[in-house]
């Protein structure tokens, strides 16, 4: 391995850490001594890179940072074509065309021969059953969750009983068939899992909601029993 590469696979694994890391799960992970830790620490930091922390205490790298130019390996690029397509094909029309452009971006700036094995890649999107059509532009949730405003939606039941609810909106799941949106509804005073398709009408409120999405995001994987990736 280049320096160069060993330099990558550092940003790449600290930014897999949210929290403090030391330098032996770093050694560890790359396969390296301590002390070539240190060092590539040293020069990623004279590069610009804000990485928090010391030896014997830990590391921490704060966003913001890219290590010109993208390089992918053969397996990296295969999942990321893969991913994308699935997105295009199976999520709502605004978030498949970003997807699609997503695609084509990198496609751009790979060198001519990664470009032509991701167009050849043979790992395809199979068929899948027919998605149930989602009650309202998905975009709009997506932006409030963004943004970590409330919602107002009209929702029906399973039962097709009608109800009208604020909400603190964190997440969308992407499911073969379906979509979930996972919030805090202020009615029930708990987490509550609505599905996009029983959501009649939308409205985005300017009114942020009181939590961080993170801390909500957090709590309700813990209640789930969803480890985090």
């Amino acid at each position: 391995m280049s320096r160069a590469e060993r330099l990558i696979d550092l940003i790449q694994c600290l930014r897999r850490h949210r929290r403090p890391v030391s330098g032996h799960v770093l050694a560890d992970e790359l396969g390296v001594s301590l002390r070539t830790i240190y060092r590539d620490i040293a020069t990623l930091q004279a590069q610009g890179a804000r990485i928090d922390g010391e030896p014997g205490v830990g590391y921490l790298l704060q966003p913001g940072f890219l290590l010109p130019p993208l390089m992918f390996a053969e397996e990296e690029i295969e999942a990321l074509a893969l991913g994308i397509r699935w997105v295009a094909d199976r999520a709502d029309g605004s978030l498949g065309a970003a997807a699609q452009n997503a695609l084509a971006k990198i496609a751009a700036v790979l060198p001519p021969d990664l470009r032509d094995r991701m167009d050849a890649s043979a790992l395809l999107v199979g068929p899948g059953e027919p998605i149930v059509g989602d009650g309202v532009d998905l975009a709009i949730v997506r932006r409030a969750i963004r943004s970590e405003r409330k919602l107002s939606i009209a929702y029906r039941d399973r039962d097709g009983a009608p109800t009208d609810r604020t909400i603190w909106p964190f997440a969308l799941g992407f499911f073969d068939r379906l979509r979930v949106l996972v919030a805090w509804c202020e009615l029930r005073g708990a987490m509550r899992h609505f599905r996009a398709d029983r959501i009649v009408a939308v409205t985005a409120l300017e009114a942020r909601y009181p939590r961080r999405r993170q801390a909500l995001l957090k709590e309700w994987r813990e209640a789930e029993g969803i480890r985090e990736r």
